[in-house]
């Protein structure tokens, strides 16, 4: 068969929208703003219910590199776990919540870094990280299973986003 569209893109290397879009998430993720929006903002010990798929931390993919998984896949599936904890954040606000904006912004980055995925195939990422993204959008309600502060969902996202872009993007971990 045809090699892959990622064995063409190089598959290692971070397109150059990922880098720039990553950079404004980072800007959008500082401290400051995921401790007032994702915490002051919400009720004392607030937590949001996700899948157990939907927590991504530096942990698993540390585990998941050493299992060999390219880091394109790990980053497809960074980007389905936290676009999803941020709809799973939204769907908890009312449009006159204080964080409701700064939601809709992150979404906004995460919807245009989908476009950067969409040439992304299942077939070219490893069945591992494939099965992971399928649990994370197959799955009913019911099967949520894990309380998390929205803090904690956007920290991941952020410790995560640098391990896997800090150096092909060049992010300065400010």
């Amino acid at each position: 068969g045809c090699p892959g569209v990622l064995a063409v893109l190089g598959l290692e290397a971070a397109a150059p929208g990922e880098c720039e879009l990553t950079r404004l998430l980072q800007d959008k993720l500082q401290y400051e703003m995921r401790l007032q929006y994702m915490k002051h903002y919400f009720p004392i010990d607030y937590t949001v219910q996700v899948q157990y798929e939907e927590v991504l931390r530096p942990s698993n993919i540390t585990r998941l590199r050493n299992g060999t998984v390219s880091e394109a896949a790990l980053r497809y599936l960074w980007f389905h776990v936290s676009s999803q904890a941020v709809l799973r954040i939204r769907e908890v606000l009312p449009e006159k919540h204080p964080s409701w904006k700064y939601t809709q912004e992150l979404c906004q980055l995460f919807d245009a870094l989908s476009e950067e995925y969409s040439k992304y195939r299942q077939t070219d990422v490893e069945a591992v990280v494939a099965d992971l993204v399928k649990l994370i959008h197959s799955a009913g309600a019911e099967s949520r299973s894990k309380a998390v502060r929205p803090k904690a969902l956007l920290d991941n996202c952020l410790k995560v986003m640098r391990m896997l872009y800090g150096v092909p993007c060049e992010l300065g971990i400010r």
